[in-house]
């Protein structure tokens, strides 16, 4: 397939981001705008998963394999968003990664901060419609390390 800038990728500080890009990252914080009204949604995608296979013959202990996730065609789970998309086609929407986070909890925390500092529970234009976390303090241990010597 030819390289076209109308494929619709992920962009990162105004660049594509590839799968070279993505390094030993768990995940990323992402904004998908509606070029048509202005509407945006913040969300999360991990890279990676651990997915569970059975246990090898005459073992107990069941195995784990990290796979990619469906991030390069990944657009949200907002209902709202999705509909939108289909109804405007994806050349009317852009995906922008906010910031790239070395942890599954960092992720969350990333998330959830951004949705909160832009009030997009508040906002009219905006597709997100719940903020949903579940974080534990060790997991963002080295991100609120950084965050207090900053201060």
């Amino acid at each position: 397939m030819q390289k076209n800038m109308m494929d619709h990728n992920w962009t990162y500080n105004g660049q594509d981001f590839t799968s070279d890009m993505v390094g030993d990252y768990y995940g990323f914080v992402y904004r998908i705008t509606n070029l048509v009204n202005g509407f945006d949604y913040i969300g999360r995608k991990y890279f990676k998963s651990k997915r569970k296979l059975k246990p090898l013959k005459g073992r107990i202990l069941k195995r784990h394999r990290i796979v990619e996730t469906d991030w390069k065609t990944y657009w949200g789970s907002s209902k709202r968003l999705l509909e939108d998309v289909e109804k405007h086609g994806k050349h009317n929407f852009k995906r922008e990664i906010i910031c790239l986070c070395d942890t599954r909890g960092q992720t969350n925390y990333m998330e959830a901060k951004i949705q909160f500092e832009e009030d997009v529970l508040i906002k009219e234009n905006n597709y997100n419609g719940i903020i949903a976390i579940k974080i534990g303090g060790g997991s963002i241990k080295k991100l609120a390390e950084g965050y207090v010597q900053s201060q």
